[in-house]
């Protein structure tokens, strides 16, 4: 997986279109975003994931023989260049917002400087990692927010789309929140917990229930979690649970994490029960885990209806996203240089939400002083300086009557997006996924509650700089002079 040449992993388009380019003596400098336009599964915000992914690719980037032949094979490029893509190498820039950091519609994810052809050949890829990496995060940061701080474990794997889905996925679920995966390719690869419980099937396997549960607690004395719904939860699978660890207790060999999983049934119901029947036999210690089809709602009125879950195995629906299985980032043409200046670009579009940002941009993170919360962004003209000793006023791109005004001391701000390639060379070096997932709940804390509730999110305000705001507008004046009326339908 790991050593996958992915330079082809791009729509066919691209290629056409670089050999336009190419044979047009077309290789200007542009800039391109990649962003998205709606936060998933309706939240109030998303998770920036993928970019480690995607600088592995950057650096890999090149056509081998068995790439030229192939194209050469398809009779649509001509010899020349292909001779150029056999040379090709990324050389230009890219600028991106972290791995694990909280974002919002409208704000480049990613910002690649580079020649046209070479920016044009690394969209296609630069969107497939980043939204679908970004999509997982997302959807696992809310599936533990539902948790309320119980662990979450990835146990996807089986209903993911593919090895790769289901392997970064996983590292994307444990970057969202998760702490740990079932999947033990991903768990190599990215160094994160290994987690998992027994199968039914272990159960079904031995002549009885009990002597399934008294085999597994031999073996993982550790770590014993007895699946307990194979045939009857509350009168076999419980009692069962019960007598082993009774066993372990007057035999000195207590687990040092031990508990039930329940994986079918009412588990609010079950649960309580469970809980139960363990506190009346000694065991207030023993943990109740829960898998079946979970999602973040489920979770959410387990809680409400007071389960008493404290861990959750959560697969299908995080794995997949299953409510919202698209995150919808677009890549877009935003300036191209002439003559050492950077001539900003916009598209149009009946959908004010489809207008693009023109011009070089970078985003500042905007923060109360007193409580840390995020305030707002800005997405401002890359060469914008401000100084939280200034006052600040912001106001909404689109409904520009909504204003801000933060005084002077009242605020910080930081740039979020950062260098990751510069002239073709890598100068970012990516934190371990254990490292990121604990800089991502950093990020979660700075989000307002009203924000991070799962139904009817409050949204946070993205912003443009005065200076980009007034660049847009009279951009779309010049564009929209001497059109006369707007064309209907």
């Amino acid at each position: 997986m790991t050593d996958q040449n992915l330079t082809l992993l791009t729509d066919f388009y691209e290629l056409t279109m670089m050999q336009g380019y190419f044979k047009n003596h077309t290789n200007d400098v542009v800039i391109f975003d990649a962003f998205y336009r709606e936060n998933p599964s309706g939240s109030g915000y998303a998770i920036c994931c993928g970019l480690d992914q995607v600088i592995d690719y950057i650096k890999n980037l090149h056509f081998d023989a068995e790439d030229i032949e192939y194209l050469r094979s398809l009779r649509m490029f001509d010899e020349d260049f292909l001779e150029y893509l056999a040379q090709f190498r990324f050389t230009g820039d890219i600028y991106a917002i972290p791995e694990g950091t909280v974002v919002f519609p409208m704000e480049p994810l990613v910002k690649v400087i580079a020649p046209i052809m070479e920016a044009q050949l690394i969209e296609t890829a630069i969107l497939n990692i980043v939204n679908h990496q970004s999509l997982i995060a997302t959807k696992a940061s809310r599936v533990c927010y539902a948790a309320r701080g119980e662990g979450v474990m990835e146990f996807g794997l089986r209903r993911a789309q593919g090895p790769d889905a289901g392997t970064y996925g996983a590292r994307a679920a444990v970057i969202g929140g998760c702490i740990g995966t079932s999947n033990v390719l991903c768990a190599k690869m990215f160094n994160v917990p290994p987690l998992g419980t027994h199968a039914h099937s272990w159960i079904m396997s031995f002549e009885d229930e009990l002597t399934a549960f008294r085999k597994y607690a031999q073996l993982y004395p550790m770590n014993t979690t007895l699946l307990v719904d194979t045939y009857d939860t509350l009168r076999s699978g419980v009692p069962n649970a019960i007598k082993v660890f009774t066993e372990l207790r007057d035999a000195g060999k207590m687990p040092e994490k031990y508990g039930i999983r329940l994986d079918s049934g009412d588990l609010s119901y079950l649960s309580k029960k469970a809980r139960k029947m363990l506190d009346d036999a000694g065991f207030t210690d023993a943990s109740i885990c829960a898998s079946s089809d979970l999602d973040e709602y489920l979770i959410d009125s387990l809680k409400t209806q007071g389960a008493k879950i404290n861990s959750w195995g959560v697969g299908t629906n995080l794995i997949t996203s299953k409510d919202c299985p698209a995150f919808g980032g677009v890549y877009k043409l935003a300036a191209v240089k002439k003559n050492g200046k950077f001539i900003p670009k916009i598209k149009l579009s009946e959908n004010q939400w489809k207008i693009t940002n023109p011009g070089n941009k970078t985003v500042y993170r905007i923060y109360d002083k007193e409580s840390g919360k995020i305030k707002a962004d800005l997405i401002a003209l890359a060469d914008e300086q401000y100084s939280t000793d200034n006052p600040l006023l912001l106001f909404d791109p689109i409904a520009t009557w909504k204003k801000t005004y933060l005084r002077a001391g009242t605020y910080t701000m930081r740039e979020i997006l950062v260098p990751v390639f510069l002239n073709g060379k890598c100068v970012y070096t990516s934190p371990s996924v254990m490292e990121i997932r604990d800089y991502c709940a950093k990020e979660l804390n700075t989000l307002w509650d009203e924000t991070r509730r799962l139904i009817n999110p409050h949204n946070v305000y993205v912003d443009l700089s005065n200076e980009l705001y007034h660049m847009k507008r009279q951009l779309l004046d010049s564009m929209n002079a001497g059109r006369g009326e707007r064309e209907q339908g």
